[in-house]
């Protein structure tokens, strides 16, 4: 079983930054595919980056070259670099562990049975 509880959302301007944590317990993460996923209101939830077991990254389009995901397995925690925010990027952020294989070089769709945080809220004001 493993519990994930995100901080770091908060306030900021245009172009601001912010990092956001997910940090895990109960059970090592080292071996699922981690995702960051957001959900404005709305909208659908949408997978934003995601980091396979083996440290490869990736992103989707609207955030590439903003937004760095990164991991330190000796905290087991799970990270959210977010540069050049924007408005449309206003959203409660959710980070979750799959399955290795939802990973495969590509963010995946949300599952009901990924483990899910809490999330955390980024607003981005113009």
């Amino acid at each position: 079983q493993v519990q994930l509880v995100e901080s770091g959302g908060g306030s900021v301007q245009s172009a601001g930054s912010l990092r956001l944590t997910c940090a895990a317990s109960g059970s090592a993460c080292s071996g699922y595919c981690r995702v960051w996923f957001r959900q404005a209101p709305g909208k659908e939830r949408e997978g934003v980056a995601a980091l396979d077991p083996d440290g490869s990254a990736s992103y989707v389009d609207s955030v590439k070259g903003r937004f760095t995901i990164s991991q330190d397995n000796a905290k087991n925690t799970l990270y959210l670099l977010m540069n050049s925010l924007k408005p449309e990027d206003t959203a409660m952020y959710y980070c979750a562990a799959a399955p290795p294989t939802y990973c495969s070089g590509s963010v995946p769709e949300p599952r009901a049975f990924f483990y899910w945080g809490q999330g955390t809220q980024v607003t981005v004001s113009s």
